[in-house]
């Protein structure tokens, strides 16, 4: 899930760095004043960009891919508790349960 997310946020963070930098054609013969002026402000401004982009994935991918992930888990509980599976024999013999 951190990899998905990590990917998708660096996959949006290009197309939106290509996006830039097509439309901001105009800027090309004052790029050493900006960069120079504003350089580290940029840096520090897409580095929150992309962590905020990279938390909204991750929130997302967490919401949708963990959806019913305590009703499996109570489910799963309810079959080791009354010894209907194979797993559940493996856990009593390992907790002594």
């Amino acid at each position: 899930m951190l990899a998905n997310a990590t990917l998708f946020a660096f996959i949006s963070f290009v197309a939106l760095a290509v996006i830039l930098m097509e439309r901001l054609k105009f800027l090309i013969p004052f790029k050493p004043y900006i960069f120079q002026t504003y350089g580290q402000d940029i840096g520090i401004y897409a580095l929150i960009l992309f962590l905020n982009v990279f938390a909204l994935f991750f929130t997302v991918f967490r919401r949708f891919r963990l959806k019913n992930t305590g009703q499996k888990l109570l489910h799963l509980d309810k079959q080791v508790k009354t010894g209907q599976s194979a797993l559940s024999q493996e856990i009593a013999e390992k907790y002594g349960e």
